[in-house]
Order: structure tokens, then sequence, then C-alpha cells
């Protein structure tokens, strides 16, 4: 059972930047990886993902050009989030894909972390 632990939430004033790292205890050097977030009162929604040899990053048009997704080795995974705007406030969640390539579906990916808070106040 792959086990994920996501670290470097916190607040943040807008225009600000922040640094999510993800580990994973398990083996994911086959799956894509990715970063979802949940905002209050909204649904999960895709954040970012990239393939298993962190090639072919994708990301949602929300956050296009203010984040960065990479693949540092085969069990971490992080997030830069740069130019954070208070829209951006969520839980971020990691998350390993049952597959090797990135997919911005929810239920491609079969192991989550417990998530972790990012606030940007205006």
């Amino acid at each position: 059972q792959v086990q994920l632990v996501e670290s470097g939430g916190g607040l943040v004033q807008a225009g600000g930047s922040l640094r999510l790292s993800c580990i994973s205890s398990g083996n994911t050097h086959s799956n894509a990886m990715g970063w979802f977030r949940q905002a209050p009162g909204k649904e999960r929604e895709f954040v970012a993902a990239s393939d298993f040899n962190g090639g072919s990053p994708r990301y949602a048009d929300s956050v296009k050009g203010r984040f960065t997704i990479s693949r540092d080795n085969q069990n971490t995974v992080t997030l830069q989030m740069d130019s954070l705007k208070p829209e951006d406030t969520a839980v971020y969640y990691c998350a390993v894909s049952r597959f090797a390539y990135s997919a911005a579906a929810s239920i491609d990916y079969n192991a989550w972390g417990r998530g972790t808070q990012v606030t940007v106040s205006s």
C-alpha cells in the first residue's frame, strides 16, 4: 500500500510563492503522479500532473503559467506555486495514478495523501 505525505503548505500573501512536496513510501517509479485541490464548499479539482518519468506535464487552465510540477525522483513530486491568488486557497492533495502517463481525472488515481492546507490572503 502506497502512502503519500505532503508538506509545504501554509499562509502566504497574494503574489507570493509556496513549494509543496510529496513523498511516497512505496514504489511509484512506474506511475504518474499529480496534484489536486479542494476549496471549502467545492469539489476536488485537478491542478497538475506529470508522467512516471516527469515528462508531459499538464496543468489546469487556472494555474497554467504560475505553477510548475516536477518529479524529483521516483518517489517525490513537487509543486512550485508562484503568483498565488486568493482563489488558490484550498487543501492540496498529492496522488499516484494507476497508469504511467498523466491524466486529469481523479478516477485514474488510486492513492492519495491526506492533504496540506494552502491559504492565500488578499
